[in-house]
């Protein structure tokens, strides 16, 4: 024992200060990596944000007690000012002076606002989750209005601790707003009919859509406009003002789309061997949903044939699907009309005369006048030479 006495007092001041040091180090780098590791399991049990202000206020606690420790042990700082100072005079003034109290309750009332953000943010997610009536770009504008208005109302205690009159603030931010509202009306106008559409959730993201004679896919929807891609390459910004005024056609609403291919047959063909040769091949066509089924409809009498309407569904609708199927469709058939000797007729005129005057001839073998001509005169058609018995070189037969 007298020998372990020894050796501890052969040990020097400074060595002793250098293991402090080195121990303290030591223990901030295990209290880092803890919170590391440790914070997504707080997470899993409590808030994000609660579980973020607990990590990083404890990790500050303990940063602050080593360095206090470590400026102690070197006499950077004078222990006896510990037992010296007044701390009863100290408290007074942070009191009334409201300095120290005032930080205080900033970085109180700034980490309670974080919290509070983190909950809501949360708290909505977690409600829309469970519902598929909000989008997620809807979920993310009521996230943010709700943070912003967490902030707005911390920051607006926080001026009232640090003594600053709100009323002129108020008033000038209500005279900014009035301004600013008159020489942004269509900005405005098209924030409010941002939320409108928010709300209302006519299209979404991915959406096939037609806007003012514009139709293309949905890209992206802010409180601002909204931007589409045309079929034919091209990024069309629409602001929502406009949107709203609209009348806008979804043609991916449901998830499908029906497309109709009108077809004629010949109205000496069997309609009903037609429509079901027609529901048939359609049937075939890879694009086209079975269920809903195919149908045909006779939809009128045309100048040459009868028309048949084609009906068919398909999935996921987008520009080229709807135009391959449409190519599909027509194709099988018409090789379903033609392999059954269906005819699909061109256009057709016929000609008829009046019975009163003997019908409908054809002028041959006889001159046919014309009319008068633009100079007056009259214009006849002669027969051919044959028919009139001239020869080539002017004489007759």
């Amino acid at each position: 024992m007298q020998n372990l006495y020894r050796q501890i007092g052969d040990i020097g001041i400074l060595d002793v200060r250098i293991f402090i040091t080195v121990f303290v180090a030591l223990s901030i780098v295990a209290v880092l990596v803890l919170a590391w590791r440790g914070r997504p399991r707080l997470q899993e049990r409590m808030p994000d944000a609660l579980a973020n202000v607990i990590v990083v206020g404890g990790v500050s606690v303990y940063l602050i007690l080593a360095g206090v420790t470590v400026l102690f042990l070197w006499e950077v700082v004078n222990t006896s000012i510990i037992f010296t100072f007044n701390w009863g005079k100290l408290v007074d003034e942070l009191i009334n002076e409201w300095t120290g109290f005032k930080v205080t309750l900033t970085v109180v009332t700034l980490a309670v606002a974080y919290v509070a953000a983190g909950i809501f943010k949360q708290a909505i997610e977690g409600m829309t989750s469970q519902r598929d009536v909000f989008s997620q770009h809807q979920t993310q504008v009521m996230v943010r209005v709700a943070q912003v208005s967490v902030y707005v109302v911390a920051f607006a205690a926080v001026l009232g601790f640090w003594d600053v009159d709100l009323t002129g603030l108020l008033v000038g931010a209500g005279f900014l707003g009035i301004v600013v509202g008159m020489a942004a009306r269509q900005t405005l106008g098209s924030l409010l009919a941002g939320f409108m559409l928010m709300f209302s959730r006519p299209f979404e993201i991915g959406d096939w859509v037609e806007i003012e004679e514009k139709e293309g896919i949905v890209t992206d929807i802010s409180i601002v406009n909204t931007r589409i891609q045309t079929f034919d390459g091209e990024f069309v910004m629409i602001p929502n003002e406009v949107v709203g005024g609209s009348t806008i056609t979804n043609r991916s609403q449901k998830g499908r789309l029906r497309l109709e291919v009108d077809v004629g047959v010949d109205y000496d063909a069997d309609v009903e061997q037609a429509a079901e040769l027609a529901k048939s091949a359609m049937s075939e066509v890879d694009d086209a949903l079975t269920v809903p089924s195919p149908e045909v409809v006779t939809k009128e009498f045309g100048d040459s044939a009868i028309v048949l309407g084609l009906r068919f569904w398909i999935d996921k609708p987008s520009a080229r699907r709807k135009w391959r199927a449409r190519t599909e469709v027509m194709g099988a058939v018409k090789e379903a009309f033609e392999r059954d000797g269906i005819k699909i007729p061109f256009p057709q005129r016929e000609l008829s005369g009046r019975q009163e005057t003997g019908g409908f001839q054809v002028a041959r073998k006889r001159q046919r006048e014309l009319g008068p001509t633009a100079d007056g005169g009259e214009d006849t058609v002669q027969p051919p030479a044959e028919e009139r018995g001239d020869n080539d070189d002017g004489g007759e037969q």
